[in-house]
Formats: C-alpha cells, sequence, structure tokens
C-alpha cells in the first residue's frame, strides 16, 4: 500500500483567525483560494507572503509583460491585433499632437470633418470654420431663417447691417435707452421694478351731450362737462384681467352739468354719487372691471377740487 502524505490546509478565513506560526519549509494550504504559504519558524500566518505566482500570472498589483497579448483584446481601449499600428489609436487623454488625418463623417469643435476639409487643411481658408468659442470676427454672411443674439436674421438684414437703423434690433441683455414705444399686445410683462413712470392723460376736451371713454386711449381721461352727457365706457381688458381708468370731471364756467353713467356700473351702496355742480370745480373717480366691462365697479376719489 501506497504512503499518503497529507499538507496542513484550511480556509483562508480559519487560518487567519488562528493565525499559527508554520515550521521553518512548513507548506499549508487555503482550501478555498488554492494559495499556499512556506513557514520560516518565526512568522505569523498573516504576516507571512504567499509563495510566488507561477511565471505566467501578473501579480494583482501590476509587473512587466515578457510575452504578447492575444488578438482580439483591448488594453486601455487600444485593439491589441493592430499593436503595430499607432496613427489610429486613441488620442491620450491629457492630449497630444494628431499625426494622422481625422475620418469624414466626424466632428471636430463643431465642424464637419468630410466638409470642411480645406478649411481643416488651410490657415488662410477660415470663412466656412465655426467662430472660436471665444469669439472672433465674422467674415461671411449669416445664413437667412436664423437667428443672433434674438434677432431674426431673415427679416433684420437692414439693422445688421446698418450703424443707423437699429430701432428694430433687439435690447442688448444688459440693458439700454429705449428710443421708441413698446407695444406690449397684451403680453405679460413678469416681476419688473418700475421707476419714475408716468401714465397718458387723455384730453377728452369738451364732452357735448355725449362722451366715449376708451381705454386703448389711455387710463387717465380729463373731461370737461359742457352739456349734460352720457357716458360710455369701451375697449377694456379681456375676462380675467383687472382695467382701471381715473376719470377727472370738471364743470365748465356755466357749471350745474350732469352724468349719466352706462348701466353696467355699480356703486357703493347701488347709489351713485351726486357731482359736484358748481362751475369750473373738479370731481376724480375711478372706474375699475375684471370681467372684459361686463361689471365696472365705481368709486369716487375726491370731490369739489377748485
Amino acid at each position: 500500500m501506497a504512503v499518503q502524505i497529507q499538507l496542513r490546509r484550511d480556509t483562508a478565513s480559519n487560518w487567519t483567525t488562528n493565525n499559527p506560526t508554520l515550521a521553518q519549509g512548513e507548506f499549508a494550504i487555503e482550501t478555498d483560494t488554492d494559495k499556499y504559504k512556506i513557514g520560516d519558524g518565526s512568522t505569523a500566518w498573516t504576516s507571512l507572503g504567499y509563495s510566488s505566482l507561477p511565471s505566467n500570472v501578473l501579480p494583482l498589483t501590476g509587473g512587466a509583460m515578457t510575452g504578447a497579448i492575444t488578438t482580439n483584446s483591448t488594453f486601455d481601449g487600444r485593439d491589441v491585433a493592430a499593436d503595430g499600428v499607432t496613427a489610429d489609436a486613441a488620442l491620450p487623454k491629457a492630449g497630444g499632437a494628431m499625426t494622422g488625418a481625422i475620418t469624414t463623417n466626424s466632428t471636430f469643435d463643431g465642424v464637419d470633418v468630410a466638409t470642411r476639409d480645406a478649411v481643416l487643411t488651410s490657415t488662410t481658408t477660415t470663412a466656412n470654420a465655426a467662430l472660436p468659442k471665444a469669439g472672433g470676427a465674422m467674415t461671411g454672411a449669416i445664413t437667412t431663417n436664423s437667428t443672433f443674439d434674438g434677432v431674426d436674421i431673415a427679416t433684420r438684414d437692414a439693422v445688421l447691417t446698418s450703424t443707423t437703423t437699429t430701432a428694430n434690433a433687439a435690447l442688448p441683455k444688459a440693458g439700454g435707452t429705449l428710443s421708441g414705444a413698446i407695444v406690449a399686445a397684451d403680453q405679460i410683462i413678469s416681476a419688473p421694478v418700475l421707476k419714475d413712470v408716468g401714465e397718458t392723460c387723455v384730453a377728452n376736451a369738451t364732452s357735448g351731450s355725449t362722451d366715449t371713454i376708451s381705454l386703448t386711449d389711455g387710463n387717465v381721461h380729463n373731461v370737461t362737462l359742457t352739456a349734460n352727457c352720457t357716458f360710455t365706457f369701451s375697449a377694456p381688458p379681456a375676462s380675467g384681467t383687472s382695467g382701471s381708468f381715473t376719470l377727472f370731471l370738471n364743470q365748465d364756467g356755466t357749471g350745474s352739468r350732469t352724468a349719466t353713467w352706462p348701466g353696467s356700473v355699480k356703486w357703493a351702496g347701488g347709489t351713485a354719487p351726486t357731482l359736484t355742480t358748481t362751475a369750473s370745480r373738479t370731481d376724480i373717480l375711478v372706474f375699475t372691471t375684471i370681467d372684459a366691462g361686463t361689471i365696472w365697479y365705481g368709486a369716487v376719489s375726491g370731490q369739489d377740487f377748485s
């Protein structure tokens, strides 16, 4: 019968837990890792190094390769099968000089390489190149149907090519001085901070027996009564938007003029105020609607100003 020789063996965790000191030359195996250590008679297990790996295996911490890497493998993004060619290798991450052509159908900083060969290979022909990111002087035309800083190129040619015709240009983002009226066309202007604001005062001159107050003309109206007058209010904003106007109502030199208000006007207490009828005196009234003029709320701001 053959003699059976068994080496000391256990799992890696048990070796670590027990941490024995192997005798000099004693051989011990981790059964779950197939790693082994050889004792020196004085060093405990956890401080003892593993035996050398086979000569054809790289250590986990790296090392010098002495043989070829098989084809169809990659090494740091490089196809090893083409290891003799470096022109088509990836550029290093830190940048570097390109020594070969850039393939067509690719882009380089926003420039299509397939159609920009003349630009990329020339230092003088740059009209078709993209503007540098840091800005630069434009030497060619901007195509129509494009926008430039909020200005539609197709409809602003006269503005962009002229230094005097700038009324239609967009305001600079940093602000500037308006030289013409702005028509908001019932659009929302959000979160403005207003200073030194004025309102247009509409001088309706003499009233006659009828007078129309139109918010299209303005939100402050100055009317002198020259006869008993029936008023009409027109052009309020759409329902859901508040619209108001202030009415300065003046008696002429004769006085005793009265006013008849639209049936849509509601007054506090349900009764219209008694107007000042003394000659050359002024009453100030305010009217507000929130439903496109279906109802106007009237209030007296002040009376009998002389």
